[in-house]
């Protein structure tokens, strides 16, 4: 199993960006949000999916393509629900997201985090 530490490199981070056009589960809100990640179990269409994700300094919204878990290893980010409650998680911190759930990342730092996605409708 492959473990993560936050002093170290977890290498390998392919650009993952935004869609610009068309309906999307994403839509940039201020700044330039540029994202990177790397699956290290499952693919894009899995039930489950895991691996690291970084995005620079911006704000985007999302709707959750499944539930997911996701701890933070460098970095700042403001998460914002939408029924307007918010948080601000930093490394070490750890937070749960719902498939379907309309959130706003305002990512206030760089930022990488570890995550593992479950989506109850998926493939496997």
């Amino acid at each position: 199993m492959k473990s993560y530490r936050r002093d170290e490199d977890q290498g390998g981070l392919e650009a993952w960006p935004f869609p610009e056009d068309g309906p999307s589960e994403y839509r940039i809100v201020r700044g330039n949000p540029r994202a990177s990640g790397r699956l290290d179990i499952g693919s894009g269409d899995s039930a489950h999916r895991m691996g690291v994700w970084a995005c620079t300094a911006g704000v985007f919204e999302c709707v959750e393509r499944g539930d997911e878990l996701q701890t933070i290893l460098e970095g700042r980010v403001r998460i914002v629900r939408a029924d307007g409650t918010s948080a601000e998680f930093g490394p070490g911190d750890s937070f749960f997201t719902r498939k379907g759930e309309r959130v706003v990342w305002d990512v206030l730092e760089d930022m990488k985090k570890v995550f593992f996605t479950h989506d109850r409708d998926g493939t496997d």
